[in-house]
């Protein structure tokens, strides 16, 4: 552990990530790089999250401190996004019905995006909501998502040329597509082999009519077979660049970091 002072815990940011693939959190104070901390915490996929969210509290004696901000982030597939100028606080749970079959036991939760100018509609689990109200009064919660979209729509300004950011996790690919800062598209595709990945990329940059000599392709998170990924996707595309990431920490936590 680096130089955290659990006495000043009020001073710290607690970012706790759950996903199907395994839990992790970060500790760290904005105004100093040395003071961070980063933990995963492995899943018994058999329980439910909520099960495990409580093994993992209770034996973790890190999540017990009182800290000045939580956040919560959410690895789900089932989302969607609205534009800001269109969207109404009464109409969440009709508008994401509208593009997910209804479950039991789900909470519909939204994330308005300011840089992104759109509300992020997403469902979690209601038990696993009650249980971090209860633990996390005053967490804010979000889905993954939503701090890279905003990372990179605020990267999308740089530049007249159109971006596609594939952000990589074990089993799942998320595309976003950008015309400067103007979202065009994004989703996630379940897969891992390399092949599949290459393919979905360059499915979704020629539905979008993106140039093959002048638009940018960057590539993020954990990717196994960046070499073999590298030398494919530059068969076809002249501006592929992959983007550094902190050690073993999730690119989400990275950029919620930066957002703040």
């Amino acid at each position: 552990m680096t130089n955290i002072d659990f006495s000043k815990s009020e001073q710290y940011t607690l970012s706790i990530r759950l996903s199907a693939d395994g839990f992790s959190f970060s500790i760290h104070r904005s105004s100093s790089n040395d003071d961070f901390f980063f933990a995963e915490y492995p899943v018994n996929v058999s329980c439910s999250m909520t099960a495990n969210l409580k093994k993992m509290i209770q034996a973790t004696p890190e999540l017990k401190h009182t800290y000045g901000q939580v956040n919560i982030l959410i690895d789900t597939q089932r989302f969607t996004t609205v534009p800001f100028d269109l969207f109404e606080d009464e109409q969440t749970e009709t508008l994401f019905y509208h593009n997910f079959p209804q479950r039991d036991n789900e909470t519909v939760l939204c994330n308005i995006l300011g840089k992104s100018n759109v509300a992020l509609l997403f469902g979690m689990d209601k038990h696993t909501h009650q249980l971090l109200g209860e633990q996390f009064p005053n967490a804010r919660i979000f889905a993954c998502v939503c701090p890279l979209m905003e990372h990179f729509t605020q990267k999308s300004r740089d530049n007249n040329f159109r971006k596609l950011y594939a952000y990589f996790q074990p089993n799942q690919m998320t595309i976003f597509a950008f015309d400067k800062d103007k979202l065009l598209l994004v989703n996630t595709f379940n897969c891992k082999q390399t092949s599949d990945r290459v393919y979905y990329m360059l499915y979704v940059w020629q539905q979008l009519g993106f140039s093959q000599e002048k638009d940018q392709l960057y590539l993020t998170g954990k990717m196994d077979n960046q070499e073999e990924l590298l030398t494919e996707l530059n068969k076809f595309l002249r501006q592929v660049t992959p983007l550094p990431t902190l050690n073993n920490l999730p690119f989400d936590i990275q950029t919620l970091m930066t957002c703040e």
